[in-house]
């Protein structure tokens, strides 16, 4: 068994940044609205209920888009794999280190959205 080094936790962290703000996107906008003052609370209050209560999978279908995306970038540019045959070589390699970086984006999307963007959302008053 094959414990994961910080290089590759390091790198896990850079592919799902992205992806997982990407993702909190149905709560985080409303916020960034309210903080540059371009919307009311009410109104954003009320988009974020839209957008979670309705459109919450389409983001996090997005959020995952972008890690699959992400993760083809990493590999082409920092890993050197860039045909089929050398993919098929490394296979267990690469599959490792997507569900690594797939862990930590999916444990960040957690902790961003359910953690920080919702005791932002506190102390701007859009949702107790």
């Amino acid at each position: 068994m094959n414990i994961p080094t910080v290089e590759s936790i390091k790198s896990a962290f850079k592919i799902s940044s992205i992806p997982v703000l990407i993702a909190s996107l149905c709560c985080l906008s409303p916020v960034i609205l309210v903080s540059l003052g371009v919307a009311s609370v009410s109104f954003a209050s009320s988009l974020a209920d839209t957008f979670y209560g309705e459109y919450k999978w389409y983001f996090r279908a997005a959020g995952l888009i972008a890690l699959v995306i992400s993760f083809i970038v990493y590999i082409r540019r920092q890993i050197g794999v860039c045909t089929i045959d050398e993919a098929v070589r490394r296979r267990n390699e690469l599959i490792n280190k997507f569900a690594l970086a797939l862990i930590i984006g999916v444990l960040g999307y957690l902790f961003f959205l359910y953690v920080v963007v919702h005791y932002v959302g506190v102390f701007l008053n859009l949702w107790k």
